[in-house]
């Protein structure tokens, strides 16, 4: 029981690696990231004044604005979405150990 316990863990840590470093795995986790930041990049916030600005205070605050939205934001969102994606797909990998440890688990129970 102990080995068959030591092989589910084993086979884990192997689908995880190859999930985060395989080519395929890699190609298909980084179209999906890209294909989630630009839906992320298409929303438009707004942000409100509770007191008008003055006309250059404002052109100042849409230049600020515009350099976040157009340099500094799409890498960002880019990297959180990829941990997000290599997360959710260690979690899949981590129910899937979970359900073999039970079927494990109940066929051991079953035999005794």
């Amino acid at each position: 029981m102990h080995q068959n316990f030591k092989d589910l863990l084993h086979q884990y840590k192997v689908d995880v690696f190859h999930t985060a470093h395989d080519r395929q795995s890699v190609e298909e986790m980084t179209s999906e990231c890209m294909t989630i930041t630009e839906e992320i990049l298409e929303d438009k916030f707004h942000y409100h004044f509770h007191k008008l600005p003055n006309a250059d205070r404002a052109e100042i605050i849409n230049m600020i604005n515009n350099y976040v939205r157009e340099a500094i934001l799409p890498p960002v969102v880019e990297k959180l979405v990829r941990r997000q994606v290599l997360v959710e797909k260690r979690i899949d990998a981590l129910v899937h150990l979970t359900e073999q440890m039970f079927e494990l688990l109940s066929q051991e129970r079953e035999a005794v």
